[in-house]
């Protein structure tokens, strides 16, 4: 039996779930009557999702559909960071959704000292983008996850490694 076990706190999610979610939007789109004949282009980049509508109107249906189909795919909805709305050629609109992958050093630092000040004997240590969460005992790292659920982060946050 091992002497410590742990997990890392992580936030990531599935690429292929999001590139099933743009295809079925994709597809809506096109068999939708008011959104037919608006030419709209979804791109799907490493990190980034790029929009191309012609008004402002339809950008904002296609985010309605888009977070549909994302969350029907168990996808969080914390992983689309919209950005601001740019005028493109032709009078068209243009925007860029960034995809929020991994634990900001901010956030990491502020779980690791929420774990140390409530968790006196539990250890927290910032690794890349992940927090890895150790204890002697399994109920105390079930307690842990327990309380980190209970706060509203900024990113969706999944446990990964429980061993």
């Amino acid at each position: 039996m091992a002497s410590a076990f742990s997990f890392d706190v992580v936030s990531d999610f599935d690429r292929q779930e999001l590139v099933n979610a743009i295809d079925q939007t994709v597809r809506e789109i096109g068999s939708r009557y008011d959104l037919k004949d608006t030419k709209t282009t979804l791109e799907l980049g490493e990190a980034v999702i790029t929009v191309n509508t012609d008004s402002e109107f339809t950008l904002q249906a296609i985010h309605t559909i888009l977070q549909t189909k994302a969350a029907k795919r168990n996808l969080s909805l914390k992983i689309f960071d919209y950005g601001k709305v740019d005028s493109a050629s032709g009078g068209r609109v243009r925007q860029e959704i960034k995809l929020q992958k991994g634990i900001s050093a901010e956030l990491a630092k502020q779980l690791s000292k929420l774990i140390r000040d409530e968790f006196k004997k539990v250890q927290a240590s910032i690794q890349g983008d992940a927090v890895r969460v150790s204890a002697k005992s399994k109920d105390d790292l079930q307690l842990v996850i327990q309380r980190l659920r209970q706060e509203d982060y900024p990113v969706d946050l999944q446990f990964t490694n429980y061993r």
